[in-house]
């Protein structure tokens, strides 16, 4: 017999669940730690960032089908133009396992018009302070301008944005179906499904089923 000792009738061990990160510059920059221990493969346009697939967003549709658990997509929809969001979410799904879903968090435009507002804060005047300094509402509606103007690569732009019943729109109607979705400060946070999520993972997710939207 030549069984390993200790593997005899033992189950083969679970594949490791893998979560593409569309648009995260950097392996450096830390993602969500409910993805802790998945498999992280970082998709970006910029090859500065040494991304693992260095690609346009618009075109998932070339890459092989159902090859991931999860996306993972933070404040990267808002770089492509409206007309785009239909070819960006349609490559989501490609991607994406039947049972796979899409965490995406975007700015949240109705928040900062209102914060903007009671404040009585210009255009140009620090909405809040971030990592990499002060942040504007011009930055948040167009683009970190310090990037840009470093970089020189107008892809940072901002060409987009949502409020949490836009970003659940476009996401329907690409497909998805449920959305669950929360308010963080000054961001959309959607966690979209292409089926009903499993009871591992509304645990994993922190989905009570009374949060659908």
């Amino acid at each position: 017999m030549n069984a390993i000792a200790g593997t005899q009738g033992a189950p083969a061990a679970r594949a490791a669940r893998r979560v593409l990160n569309v648009g995260g510059n950097s392996k450096r920059i830390p993602i969500p730690p409910h993805f802790a221990g998945w498999e992280h493969h970082l998709l970006d346009i910029d090859p500065a960032g040494a991304p693992d697939i260095t690609c346009d967003a618009r075109e998932l549709s070339g890459l092989p089908a159902a090859g991931y658990d999860a996306i993972y997509c933070s404040h990267n929809l808002e770089h492509y133009h409206r007309h785009d969001l239909p070819r960006v979410l349609a490559g989501f799904l490609h991607v994406l396992k039947p049972d796979g879903f899409a965490d995406i968090r975007v700015p949240d435009m109705h928040a900062v018009f209102r914060e903007m507002v009671s404040r009585g804060i210009d255009i140009d005047d620090p909405l809040y302070h971030s990592p990499a300094g002060p942040v504007s509402v011009n930055d948040v509606v167009y683009g970190f301008g310090r990037k840009i103007a470093e970089t020189g690569r107008d892809f940072y732009a901002h060409r987009n944005g949502f409020t949490l019943p836009s970003l659940v729109r476009v996401l329907r109607a690409a497909g998805f179906a449920p959305v669950f979705t929360s308010l963080p400060l000054f961001e959309v946070s959607a966690l979209a499904f292409r089926q009903e999520p499993t009871a591992e993972q509304r645990a994993l997710l922190g989905l009570p089923p009374s949060r659908t939207t």
